[in-house]
């Protein structure tokens, strides 16, 4: 971006007023997910022709407010996919090792309960669900497959001829809750999304499958999410996005105490590799939108 004009501030979306005045003259603005960029923002911006979105969630972007401006809208895509994939199997295998990978304290103090640290489950022969198999979805399912997992997959949107189906079997969401043993979840929030795993998916998932959520905080229901776990009907959960980020007191008064849980700060898709690639996709972004410089 050397050939234009350029403000760079990561903390400049908590300074919403010197953000306002910023943009004024800006055409391209890059954001990750926690600058809103609604009606009030764009008001703000009359000269703005392109949002880059260094990610590939829109939920923070008034969609419809800047297709009325002309404002094109451009996120990253694919940029992040392999780090999130990493995350989904990682945890996937933490999750489904059980206590083995928190044994340290018990080995430091001495102990060697192998019994108890013992009795973990293997991914491989296993089934793995992916709903939504977008590009990150296909990436996750092809690191799986590596992983000797069959994968099955459910997407709303894809076509039925797309290419990515090589990768999956197709089913229904209800056939996915009912056969996988790892779901993983890819899809955006949206109104129908929301709570799309809640009690009576936990209720119909085979006994000890395990769930990775590294899309959107409200697609699973957490007060369900945590009941299916003390239950033990669901053997395990990584949860990189929560419904109110960050975290808050109900939200960790739920979670208190719920076994096999892992907690993230919305981190699945950020790796310095990751941020490289995020950052250049945007960069491109901006370049095509806007063309050379006057």
């Amino acid at each position: 971006m050397a050939d234009y004009d350029a403000y760079w501030d990561p903390d400049l979306w908590r300074k919403r007023d010197e953000l306002k005045q910023r943009i004024a003259s800006a055409r391209a603005i890059i954001v990750r997910n926690a600058t809103q960029v609604n009606v009030d923002l764009l008001e703000a911006a009359p000269n703005l022709k392109v949002v880059a979105r260094m990610g590939v969630g829109l939920d923070n972007i008034d969609l419809e407010a800047c297709r009325a401006r002309g404002i094109e809208v451009c996120p990253s895509i694919g940029a992040n996919a392999a780090s999130v994939a990493e995350y989904v199997i990682t945890t996937a295998l933490i999750l489904l090792r059980g206590p083995a990978y928190y044994a340290t304290p018990d080995v430091v103090a001495g102990k060697w309960e192998r019994p108890k640290f013992a009795s973990g489950l293997e991914l491989a022969g296993r089934k793995m669900g992916v709903v939504g198999f977008g590009s990150i979805g296909q990436v996750a399912g092809e690191k799986a497959r590596a992983m000797g997992m069959e994968v099955i997959a459910y997407d709303a949107m894809m076509p039925d001829d797309a290419p990515g189906w090589a990768g999956a079997r197709r089913v229904t969401l209800d056939e996915l809750i009912a056969e996988a043993d790892v779901i993983t979840l890819h899809c955006p929030l949206l109104p129908q999304t929301r709570n799309l795993i809640a009690a009576p998916q936990f209720a119909r998932m085979k006994q000890g499958a395990v769930l990775v959520n590294s899309a959107r905080g409200g697609i699973v229901n957490e007060a369900d999410c945590a009941a299916a776990l003390k239950s033990g009907k669901l053997a395990g959960a990584a949860l990189d996005t929560l419904d109110v980020e960050p975290i808050n007191a109900e939200a960790c008064a739920l979670f208190e105490g719920v076994p096999n849980l892992i907690l993230t700060p919305h981190i699945a898709g950020v790796t310095q590799e990751s941020n490289r690639r995020i950052a250049e996709v945007a960069v491109v972004n901006v370049r095509r939108v806007l063309g050379a410089p006057a």
